[in-house]
């Protein structure tokens, strides 16, 4: 098994960004999600199931994929404006 994180900000967006990817169905500033599943398919497919997230803007970011075979951290997250 393992982790697929995505992640995407719109923090720093700008109207030359418009082929930035939305991977939610609302309006967000910032958006994570992270799946537990054997592979990457088998977390989009699972994504897919939920209806929140948009599957195709999700495949144009790969996400941090942890395995969970040894000890690490397995988040970190430093937000400074």
């Amino acid at each position: 098994m393992h982790l697929y994180i995505w992640r995407h900000s719109k923090r720093f967006s700008s109207w030359s960004m418009l082929d930035e990817p939305h991977i939610h169905r609302e309006n967000y500033l910032q958006a994570d999600v992270t799946v537990l599943a054997r592979s990457r398919d088998e977390a989009l497919h699972l994504l897919a199931k939920n209806g929140n997230w948009n599957i195709e803007e999700l495949q144009r970011i790969e996400p941090e994929t942890i395995p969970l075979d040894a000890p690490r951290i397995v988040i970190s997250h430093v937000d400074c404006q």
